[in-house]
């Protein structure tokens, strides 16, 4: 006879997957925020543009963001050689982009 299957924990093991996915998703966010230097910008002026972005239909400036954004990400790879200067150079400044995000997220 097949041993029964136990569904509660299958159940709890995908739910402990959702939300490791949901903690990694939060974290690359937080990480690229950082990486763009938008986390100078304060809480309001981030969501704001955000929101801007979320509300934009306009296929061409989704497209010409999308391309920069590759931009973006094809030059930081090309710079990987350099990244144990910058990173040691920029290990204050993630620790401190990181304070007032979440100070920021608390007191909204």
């Amino acid at each position: 006879m097949r041993k029964p299957r136990d569904y509660d924990a299958e159940l709890k093991a995908l739910e402990d997957k959702a939300r490791e996915l949901k903690t990694r998703k939060v974290q690359q966010l937080g990480e690229l925020v950082i990486a763009t230097g938008a986390d100078g910008l304060t809480a309001d002026e981030l969501a704001g543009a955000l929101v801007v972005l979320a509300e934009t239909t306009d296929a061409a400036k989704r497209e010409a963001w999308a391309k920069r954004g590759a931009a973006f990400f094809q030059g930081r790879s090309r710079r990987t050689a350099s990244a144990p200067d910058r990173d040691s150079g920029g290990a204050p400044t993630q620790s401190a982009g990181v304070h007032p995000a979440s100070s920021g997220a608390g007191a909204a």
